[in-house]
């Protein structure tokens, strides 16, 4: 009995089994999140998002067995099939989507938690020449919007959301949304706008426009009067 419960702790922990059991982790995370996700052969064949993240898979664990070469080749080559580029080195946790994806940028430092989404045109990256950690990381449920910049050796917080074209280059606790260029933070609190809606974010530089628009008109009011 006991060989046999050795034989099948050696079978489970077999890598092929971790591959596919990532693959179809990956898989599921696709079907949650992309409404448009019709069947199992157009996910395997059409989406980009899960070819980046299988070639990084491999990437990633020859970059860590300090193999040169070959695992920037295999990042170089997932660009130019998929329109992604993510370095080796970046650290990605479980069921991460890049939904479409084109023109996504992952640097080296970067830290990715479990169960995050981000759109196409995200980049996260560095700021400069600087050196060690200089690519953000993000903690889990993270939501990074269209066209968005995290940029730095900064943390972004667990079940933060980032509006579309934001640029963010200062940390950001736990439950915020943020928006803006630079990011500001918008609403505070868990839960507190649930699915990112673009549709319902708050312009806080288009408010501040709003407010010296109402003052200057009070003012001129008071001049003619």
């Amino acid at each position: 009995m006991f060989l046999i419960g050795l034989k099948r702790q050696r079978i489970s922990a077999h890598p092929n089994h971790q591959v596919f059991g990532t693959i179809r982790e990956q898989i599921a995370t696709i079907y949650r999140e992309d409404p448009a996700a019709r069947s199992l052969l157009e996910i395997v064949l059409c989406y980009p998002g899960f070819h980046a993240v299988l070639f990084h898979r491999l990437a990633h664990r020859l970059y860590e067995m300090g193999i040169p070469i070959l695992p920037r080749f295999i990042s170089q080559l997932s660009r130019f099939l998929t329109g992604i580029e993510i370095h080796p080195g970046a650290k990605i946790g479980r069921r991460f989507f890049i939904d479409h994806g084109m023109g996504v940028v992952i640097g080296e430092t970067a830290d990715i938690g479990d169960d995050v989404l981000i759109y196409q045109g995200v980049t996260l990256g560095g700021t400069g020449h600087e050196r060690g950690k200089r690519h953000p990381t993000l903690g889990n449920n993270v939501v990074v919007g269209t066209g968005a910049k995290v940029l730095g050796g900064i943390e972004i917080g667990d079940r933060v959301k980032i509006g579309a074209g934001s640029v963010v280059v200062k940390s950001v606790p736990n439950d915020c949304t943020v928006v803006g260029i630079p990011g500001r933070i918008v609403h505070t609190g868990e839960g507190s706008l649930g699915v990112l809606d673009h549709g319902l974010l708050p312009d806080p530089e288009g408010q501040e426009i709003e407010d010296l628009k109402r003052r200057v008109a009070d003012l001129e009011a008071r001049l003619n009067g």
